[in-house]
């Protein structure tokens, strides 16, 4: 899919701790211009982070859209845009190392359904419904957990993430530091 939107720009992708990473997305009602550019922003992001994945919600947008692009594993795949999905039935199982933009340094094994049947509306307008695997199913998996207030974090056994408390806490610690500081700015203003 080659998106043509003028002045893309690459996104601040938020952190662990950050509430719109726990926010429900809501629908997109409209393809309108704004979400254009931001799923075009959204994939130059998606990109210049070396991720393969990224929802709304990692930009601070409590929004049902995500992107995806598995093309540095699958050479033949393109960008694709994810619009008020639905993932209809699951297949199968697998085990898989999982990391996230918004939780950078935490990677871990995470079992997810091997094959799925979707449906979601792509940036045309048009419904499309399909099947998806490997590595597809399971990058479309994680990006659909993010709509509904979900990290992969969250499936790990509680022994795996003590493992990784540390990370997690430094990340909460950030985004409450950056919290009191924009409100100690806007009580200043």
């Amino acid at each position: 899919m080659q998106l043509k939107i003028p002045f893309m720009a690459k996104l601040k992708v938020v952190t662990y701790g950050h509430p719109s990473l726990r926010e429900k997305g809501k629908p997109v009602k409209k393809i309108d211009g704004f979400i254009r550019k931001l799923a075009e922003d959204m994939i130059v992001t998606m990109h210049k982070e070396d991720g393969i994945g990224l929802a709304a919600p990692q930009v601070g947008k409590s929004l049902n859209l995500f992107v995806v692009d598995i093309s540095p594993i699958e050479k033949n795949a393109e960008p694709m845009v994810f619009i008020n999905p639905k993932i209809l039935e699951t297949y199968g199982e697998s085990v898989y190392k999982e990391g996230c933009l918004s939780l950078p340094g935490v990677s871990e094994e995470v079992k997810r359904p091997s094959k799925i049947r979707l449906r979601y509306t792509d940036l045309e307008g048009q419904t499309i419904e399909g099947i998806a695997e490997g590595i597809l199913a399971r990058v479309i998996q994680h990006e659909y957990d993010h709509l509904k207030g979900i990290l992969f974090v969250d499936y790990l056994a509680p022994e795996i993430l003590e493992t990784n408390r540390t990370v997690l806490e430094k990340l909460e610690e950030k985004n409450r530091s950056k919290k009191k500081t924009t409100q100690t700015a806007s009580v200043l203003v």
